[in-house]
């Protein structure tokens, strides 16, 4: 699939941003998975690397190839993140949050001197809005907070498993997939979020990326703010 060979080219891009005794905040989701893949064969070479992981997923994946972890009570910075993203706009703006780890990725995000975006081709969008906009949210107040965000406009669905239960996070809450349509004013809508009793986290990352590694077709393409 063209996009896999994208995600691959970006992944395997993103290495050039990493250095022998680096921190690395490992990423999640079907793009920063081959990345971790090939961080792996770097340690096997002989870098030391320590690794930050947003999920406990890519923890037993990273864990498994070999690759040491670190905390945020250890380590008082990381050098750079290299994480996916749902969409991101020509601001550098992103959706985040597909795979159920926006809370984790936004803490380790923040927490990084660096933040490189690796990405296909269709993660490229004029505005956000086309990804419905992850929100993670307290069990307790998902009710109250659905009908928040129902009242600003969106259809806010909770997001469930295969097997039709409930998903929770590594951190033991709901998301709810906000479906709000063109997202013109990310800022705004960010903090009217962030501002709602019972939500965690929201999956607008605005001012975090510093790069967007983008696989295009059999090349790859380097994107900065403007």
């Amino acid at each position: 699939m063209a996009n896999e060979q994208e995600k691959e080219l970006a992944a395997r891009a993103s290495l050039a941003f990493l250095r022998d005794g680096f921190v690395v905040g490992l990423g999640t989701g079907s793009t920063a998975a081959p990345m971790v893949r090939l961080l792996a064969e770097k340690v096997r070479a002989g870098w030391k690397i320590r690794g930050i992981p947003t999920s406990v997923q890519t923890e037993k994946l990273a864990t498994s190839l070999g690759i040491t972890m670190t905390t945020l009570e250890e380590v008082p910075e990381i050098d750079v993140t290299i994480d996916g993203a749902d969409e991101f706009d020509p601001g550098l703006r992103l959706t985040k949050g597909g795979g159920g780890a926006l809370l984790r990725e936004k803490i380790v995000a923040s927490a990084s001197k660096l933040v490189v975006i690796i990405a296909d081709s269709g993660k490229q969008v004029a505005v956000l809005g086309k990804f419905p906009l992850p929100v993670e949210v307290i069990k307790f107040a998902r009710p109250l907070v659905q009908k928040k965000i129902s009242a600003m406009g969106a259809k806010a669905e909770l997001r469930r498993t295969a097997g039709g239960e409930p998903f929770v996070t590594d951190e033991g809450n709901h998301i709810l997939d906000c479906h709000f349509g063109r997202i013109d004013d990310p800022p705004t809508l960010a903090r009217a979020l962030s501002d709602t009793p019972g939500v965690v986290e929201h999956g607008l990352f605005i001012n975090l990326a510093g790069v967007v590694l983008m696989g295009k077709g059999d090349s790859v393409v380097e994107i900065r703010k403007p």
